[in-house]
C-alpha cells in the first residue's frame, strides 16, 4: 500500500516541483507593479484629502471659537453698561428734590435704556446676520478648498 500511496503521490510532486521552477510571464509582472503603484497613488489621494478635510474642520472649529469669544466679550460689557447706567440712575434718583423730578428722572432712564436696548437688538440682528452670511461662505470655501485637488 505504500509503493501505491507513493505512486499516486508522485504525479503530485512532480507538479509542484515544476510550479516552483514556473516562470511568471513580463506582462502579469508589470500588471502587478502598475495595479500596486495605482493603489498606492489612491491611497495618497485618499490621505491628502482627509487632510484638507481635517483642516477645513480646523478652520471652522477655530473661527467657532474666535466668535463665541467676541460674544461672551461683547454680553460681559452689554452687562457692565447696565450695571453702570443702573448706579448713575440711583445716584440721579436720590438727588431728586421732588416726587416729579424723580418721576421725569425715571422716564429719561426708562426711555434711554428702551434706545440702548433697541439698539443692541438691531447690533445683534446685523452681526448674527453677517456671522450667518461669513459662516455660509467660509463653509462654502471650505468645502470647495478640501475637494479640491488643485488647492
Amino acid at each position: 500500500m505504500t509503493t501505491e500511496t507513493n505512486t499516486a503521490f508522485d504525479g503530485f510532486k512532480d507538479a509542484f516541483k515544476n510550479i516552483q521552477n514556473l516562470e511568471v510571464p513580463e506582462a502579469a509582472r508589470e500588471f502587478v507593479k502598475k495595479s500596486a503603484n495605482t493603489a498606492k497613488d489612491r491611497a495618497a489621494e485618499v490621505f491628502a484629502g482627509s487632510e484638507r478635510v481635517t483642516a477645513a474642520i480646523e478652520n471652522a472649529v477655530t473661527g467657532s471659537v474666535t466668535e463665541v469669544g467676541k460674544i461672551s466679550r461683547n454680553i460681559q460689557q452689554a452687562i457692565y453698561q447696565d450695571a453702570e447706567a443702573f448706579f448713575a440712575g440711583i445716584d440721579k434718583l436720590a438727588s431728586a428734590k421732588s416726587i416729579n423730578e424723580a418721576v421725569q428722572i425715571q422716564s429719561d432712564m426708562l426711555r434711554t435704556r428702551g434706545e440702548v436696548f433697541v439698539s443692541r437688538a438691531k447690533a445683534t440682528t446685523d452681526y448674527l446676520g453677517k456671522l450667518a452670511a461669513d459662516g455660509a461662505k467660509s463653509a462654502q470655501d471650505n468645502f470647495a478648498k478640501a475637494y479640491n485637488k488643485t488647492a
